[in-house]
Parts: structure tokens; C-alpha cells; sequence
């Protein structure tokens, strides 16, 4: 499947996907490969996988750079910045997630979004329309996230702990994540509230995305783990 929302010329080949990687052998092929389709520049931090997750994602296309222990997802994506950062023509870095849950419209609504408003950041949000339906439970979790994530950082937010982000090259450099666990996420909207690009606040947006919670996700048990972890986030911080 490829992406039914144009984009602007160019973008595509100026963009990176990063896409943290951890023991995702089943999906991680398909995932990459579709997302090849539009965007050619595909980037997975394996993250310490016991399975052949790494060996899949570069069959399929991607360039693969590898955590020699599992360090968390926030390490994986700074190892995955500091790569896109060495191609001088990239100007956009998407966050991607392996396990299929993030839609390539959307990807392209969020970019076509930045060119269009002159955006610096485009954070993707499931609670701006109603294709995505979490459960009551996950639902009241990342509300809370939100209402603490606004009270402590120079942002406004529907939705903190969403994977799916556009962040332009300036951002990209400047950002330095150093939480690793789900932590991370909280930092890095910490840091692009706080930020400055020549002299001026980081302009952002939010752009509805529909966050597709799969049998195979579900069958992990990942939705249950990441509301524990992002309740442990907040509680730490």
C-alpha cells in the first residue's frame, strides 16, 4: 500500500523515517516495505532484538543500525537522529513505530501540513477526530499524560504520547533525549516547548492521525505495558 496524499516535490527524498526496533520479526518487513514505497529513506534502530527483527528490516529495504542491548525507546531514537543528521539533504525526520500501528497518510498529511504552515514540528494526536477508539482505560491514562505533560512543559497538547511526530532538520539538531524508557516522550515535547529556532520559539502543530491497535499489537500485551509505563512516567516525574 502506498500513500493516497500527495506530497510537495521533494519531500519524500528529503525525509527520514526513524523507526525504534524491538523484537518485531513478524510486521517489521511489511512495515518498511510500504513505507519504502513513498519514502525511500528508512531508517531502524534495532534495539538490542533477540529475534531477527534487524535481518528482516534490511531484506526489506531499510538501513539498519543496531543497539548492541536493549537501551530503551528513547535511546533508539536519538541513535536514529544522529543518522538521519549525516545525510545533508534531509530537511524532515518522521517518528515511525515497527509495529504497523502509524498509517503513511498520515505521514504525508502531517509533511504536507509543516510545508504548507511553515511548521517546525507536526505532532500527531488520535484524539482530534474519532478513527482511533482506545479503551476507556488507555483513553483516561493519556489524558492524564496530557494534562501533566501541558502543566510542566511551554506546550499545548490533545496528545503527548503519541509516536507519530514530523520534526524539521533545526529541531533535529538541537534535540538531546536522554530519557529512555516512555519518558522519552515526555522529554522531547519538554524540549520543543523550550526550544528556540534563529531567535524565535519553535512553531508546532497538532494533525489528527488514526492509531491502528492491531490484533498483533494487542496479542503483545504492548497497550497494557505502555499504560504502566507511561504512568510510571509520570509518577517519576
Amino acid at each position: 500500500m502506498t500513500s493516497t496524499v500527495p506530497l510537495p516535490p521533494g519531500v519524500a527524498d528529503a525525509t527520514w523515517l526513524v523507526v525504534p526496533l524491538f523484537n518485531e520479526a513478524p510486521v517489521i518487513a511489511e512495515v518498511v516495505a510500504q513505507a519504502r514505497r513513498t519514502f525511500p529513506h528508512v531508517v531502524c534502530v534495532d534495539d538490542g532484538s533477540s529475534d531477527d527483527s534487524a535481518a528482516r528490516a534490511r531484506a526489506a529495504g531499510a538501513v539498519v543500525v543496531r543497539h548492541p542491548a536493549n537501551l530503551g525507546q528513547g535511546a533508539a531514537l536519538q541513535t536514529g537522529f544522529e543518522y538521519a543528521l549525516r545525510d545533508p539533504r534531509m530537511r524532515y525526520v518522521v517518528t515511525y513505530d515497527a509495529d504497523g500501528q502509524h498509517q503513511l497518510d498520515d505521514v504525508c498529511a502531517m509533511l504536507h501540513r509543516a510545508e504548507s504552515d511553515d511548521l517546525d514540528v507536526v505532532f500527531g494526536s488520535r484524539f482530534l477526530d474519532e478513527r482511533t477508539r482506545p479503551t476507556p482505560v488507555r483513553r483516561a491514562v493519556l489524558r492524564l499524560a496530557v494534562a501533566y505533560t501541558n502543566l510542566t512543559t511551554r506546550t499545548r497538547l490533545s496528545d503527548a504520547h503519541n509516536g507519530l511526530r514530523v520534526l524539521r532538520r533545526p529541531v533535529v539538531e538541537r534535540l538531546r533525549i536522554t530519557q529512555n524508557r516512555m519518558a522519552h516522550a515526555s522529554e522531547l515535547v519538554a524540549q520543543v516547548g523550550a526550544m528556540t529556532v534563529d531567535g524565535r520559539a519553535v512553531r508546532y502543530a497538532e494533525e489528527p492521525v488514526h492509531i491502528l491497535y492491531s490484533d498483533y499489537a494487542r496479542a503483545k500485551g504492548q497497550s497494557t505495558w505502555n499504560l504502566v509505563n507511561i504512568l510510571v512516567d509520570l509518577v517519576l516525574r
